[in-house]
């Protein structure tokens, strides 16, 4: 609609971001928005993405992502064990037991982290912060024990990164041969 001025009525006609976000017909105001892929003017026939009023895309369901955090503490539990068993073998005991211990607690960290990432969306709007006293905690007993370094137990803490970077490149690997 256009008003005396010239300028469209914004409370009629809504405003998109994209020709292509059309609101679903039976929404009420401010609901659901569906994405649909427009290929040579033609809708394609692949699953729309759906957007709630807050533009936050539908998230997976909780079983795959538990499926997702159980792969990728397992794949931290695998590096770590076979970084403490290499250690244990190049280095001495006070090495290994370090970088045991920053292992443990990367994984502790990381399933913190996962558990709090996955309440997102079931009534809690924010990640907790309770997964930084980890790495707090693990620095505070590694200085206080005598028989513990602090670097090894700082590399065990960070075993955790290159366990996700492989969970990554696996999945992208599978999706690729799904693909051919």
């Amino acid at each position: 609609m256009v008003d005396s001025a010239g300028l469209i009525d914004r409370a009629s006609a809504p405003l998109l971001a994209s020709p292509q976000l059309q609101p679903e017909p039976d929404s009420p105001k401010g609901g659901k928005f569906v994405l649909e892929k427009v290929v040579d003017g033609s809708l394609s026939s692949e699953k729309p993405l759906v957007l709630d009023s807050s533009g936050e895309a539908s998230k997976p369901s909780s079983d795959e992502y538990a499926k997702l955090l159980r792969r990728i503490l397992l794949a931290a539990l695998m590096v770590s064990a076979l970084a403490v068993s290499i250690s244990a073998f190049f280095f001495d005991l006070h090495v290994a037991s370090s970088l045991l211990a920053g292992a443990l607690s990367g994984i502790l960290y990381l399933w913190l982290l996962g558990r709090s990432v996955g309440k997102l969306g079931n009534g809690s709007k924010n990640v907790s912060k309770t997964q930084l006293l980890v790495p707090i905690v693990l620095f505070l007993v590694v200085v206080r024990l005598p028989q513990l370094e602090l670097i090894p137990a700082i590399l065990g803490f960070l075993l955790y990164k290159p366990a996700m970077i492989i969970q990554v490149l696996l999945e992208s690997w599978e999706t690729s041969n799904l693909k051919n």
